[in-house]
């Protein structure tokens, strides 16, 4: 088994409810020297093409549809390729459709040439994620696993193999995952996060979608005394 692990930290934009937040985010690049996948292609596309270097970009995992994780994803999947043909897929939950269309939408508002701006319309991920789906790459598998309740389509990706797990905004260091620290569902985001760390072996890597890196046993322990937070919300 080659396959490592690579992350990209970068610094941009995410909108929620017409409200701007400063966001450092998380890319996480799996792969080997030949081929990888890359998760959350987040605001510095360039800087994550860099790090690909000349390997091919297989495919394009996005944890939930705000534009954080979706800002980059296009030139990410292309990777240099003209013709779309041989860009590589993008992969998104199909409960994230709306927030999806709502980013492409925007970015076509802002486009002179019409039918630049009826292209991005127009376009739709490659793959709907489900629950158990699995990608390959460099003798490893990468399970997808539906954790609703940051956004209604926000996947986790766990990898037995390398011992990680992929959180997403699903869950943080210390903290359920949030942006700006807006909650949209936090009943059901605890509901998913307990259901995705009990199974899991205690020294299995969390790597979120922002802020550092943590373990499984870590954040089950805390897990309960987030119970709080929910009656705050409510």
């Amino acid at each position: 088994m080659d396959a490592r692990i690579e992350q990209v930290v970068s610094k941009g934009k995410c909108t929620l409810d017409d409200t701007e937040y400063e966001v450092e985010s998380n890319t996480y690049i799996v792969g080997d020297d030949d081929e990888v996948i890359v998760i959350d292609p987040a605001h510095d596309a360039e800087a994550i093409l860099k790090e690909v270097g000349k390997r091919e970009v297989m495919a394009v995992i996005c944890t939930d549809g705000n534009d954080q994780h979706l800002n980059g994803v296009l030139e990410v999947a292309a990777a240099g390729e003209d013709d779309e043909e041989n860009w590589a897929p993008i992969a998104l939950h199909r409960h994230d459709r709306i927030l999806w269309r709502d980013f492409f939408s925007q970015l076509a508002k802002g486009e002179e040439d019409e039918d630049e701006a009826k292209a991005l319309r127009s376009v739709e991920p490659d793959i709907w994620l489900e629950d158990g789906g699995i990608f390959e790459i460099a003798g490893v598998q990468l399970e997808i696993q539906h954790t609703p309740g940051h956004t209604p389509g926000s996947v986790s990706v766990y990898c037995e193999q390398l011992g990680v797990l992929f959180s997403g905004d699903t869950l943080h260091r210390g903290r359920p995952g949030s942006v700006g620290g807006v909650f949209s569902d936090m009943r059901q985001q605890l509901n998913s996060i307990g259901s995705l760390l009990t199974p899991l072996p205690k020294d299995t890597r969390v790597l979120p979608g922002q802020g550092e890196e943590t373990t499984v046993g870590d954040e089950d322990a805390r897990w309960e005394s987030w119970g709080a937070l929910a009656t705050e919300e409510d």
